[in-house]
């Protein structure tokens, strides 16, 4: 299906071409929660790689999360929409959208669209080190399909870690950006124990609690996930600059800004709401009553995921925010990363299942059974290493690993992938009498 372009071409917004258009998309997209889950057909004409480029070349033209564009995915793909915009012929109002709002908003889409240059983003995105992941990629977390309309066009990373198995077993850990030694010992503390039990944190590469919970994973040798509101060419805030080469090294770096794009309020606003998908659940160590971690945690609790505060002194305006959380939302007061465990752990059972629940090692496909043979029990081994000992390639071996950790065959520790010590034994073979 191709797009209809509007009868009339719309006026060009006025002003800097990053204009906050997406601060005012919920007030342009009346029944926006009509869309949720609608899915119309990408035009035939386009294939997987059309619609790779085509979701590249959009997050350098509309704002991060805005709901309209995420209509106009839903109901034309992602290659088509480019298109349009590209020949600067917007497409037409999604249902539901007022049009004098969005012809405003659809010219400065194709304002964008004319400067950019789809070759020229990839290739300089590809010299910093940095690959594009798109919904239906092997690699794509599908927990951020949640989000519906206000899901990532696409996502850039940049590091030495799988992002979708590096957020099977994860935690969001947030907080104050000016925070006490208070705060930052317990971000810390907490991010280590959970590191020292696989688990990964998740959290904004943000001074204060954002670097302490970085810094503590990464000390017990887990990976770690930084979620940034620029571009990842740029190092916001500069101080950091040593710590996410570290997680570039033994995690991910991770944008939904295209190279060039510097850091905002409405960015890091928007932003906070892939670190509550990504995970099942959200710690806020330290935070003001107006506090960005507050945001986080809103978004947690609207996408159904754990909401859990650390305590502080009653006299500390750093810890108003996180007492509010547990008097007023009902988070979950938790001191150590046993109890945060316990909290996520509640949700996460289809990944991380309780001793026995496996399946039979007998139930897998030929191929599954090759990639779990190359797994230790002991130490841990990477996906390339699986991938060459089974003659797969690289995307091939990671699903088959995703669905391994899924089912409670194997699990990601420090030093790689190893077999679960919980999974039943194989049954003995019949002795033929």
């Amino acid at each position: 299906m191709r797009l209809r372009a509007d009868s009339a071409d719309p006026t060009p917004g006025q002003g800097s071409t990053a204009s906050t258009d997406g601060g005012g998309a919920d007030g342009a997209l009346d029944d926006a929660d009509d869309q949720d889950g609608a899915a119309g057909d990408p035009p035939s004409a386009f294939d997987r790689s059309d619609d790779a480029l085509a979701r590249a070349c959009l997050t350098a033209v509309a704002n991060a999360g805005d709901p309209v564009m995420g209509a106009l995915l839903d109901e034309h793909g992602a290659a088509a929409v480019w298109e349009a915009l590209a020949a600067g012929r917007p497409p037409s109002a999604p249902p539901g959208v007022r049009t004098a709002a969005y012809e405003q908003r659809a010219a400065r889409w194709a304002e964008r669209a004319a400067r950019v240059d789809p070759d020229s983003l990839l290739a300089e995105s590809a010299e910093l080190g940095c690959r594009l992941l798109v919904p239906g990629d092997p690699g794509w977390p599908t927990q951020l399909d949640d989000l519906h309309l206000h899901r990532p066009y696409a996502l850039w990373v940049r590091g030495a870690h799988d992002l979708r198995h590096a957020c099977l077993r994860s935690v969001a850990v947030v907080g104050a950006r000016a925070a006490s030694a208070y705060g930052r010992h317990v971000a810390a503390d907490l991010a280590w124990g959970l590191a020292q039990r696989s688990w990964t944190v998740v959290s904004g590469g943000a001074y204060g609690i954002d670097s302490a919970a970085h810094r503590g994973g990464l000390a017990a040798g887990a990976p770690s996930v930084a979620v940034l509101a620029c571009g990842l060419d740029l190092v916001y805030p500069r101080g950091n600059e040593n710590l996410f080469a570290d997680i570039a090294a033994r995690g991910a770096l991770v944008s939904e800004h295209p190279r060039g794009a510097v850091p905002s309020r409405h960015g890091f606003l928007i932003r906070n709401r892939i670190i509550a998908a990504l995970t099942p659940g959200a710690v806020v160590v330290e935070a003001g009553l107006r506090s960005g971690a507050l945001n986080t945690a809103r978004h947690a609790h609207e996408l159904n995921r754990t909401v859990m505060a650390v305590p502080g002194p009653v006299t500390s305006a750093l810890s108003a925010g996180c007492h509010r959380l547990i008097r007023d939302s009902g988070a979950t007061c938790v001191t150590s990363a046993d109890d945060v465990m316990e909290q996520v752990g509640r949700i996460g059972t289809d990944l991380a299942p309780a001793p026995g629940s496996a399946l039979d090692p007998d139930t897998l496909d030929p191929e599954s059974r090759r990639v779990l043979a190359e797994v230790p029990r002991r130490g841990g081994t990477g996906t390339a290493a699986v991938a060459a000992a089974c003659g797969l390639d690289l995307d091939s071996a990671l699903s088959r690993l995703g669905l391994l950790a899924a089912a409670g065959f194997v699990e990601r520790g420090p030093s790689g992938w190893r077999t679960r010590d919980d999974r039943p034994a194989r049954r003995p073979a019949p002795s033929g009498r």
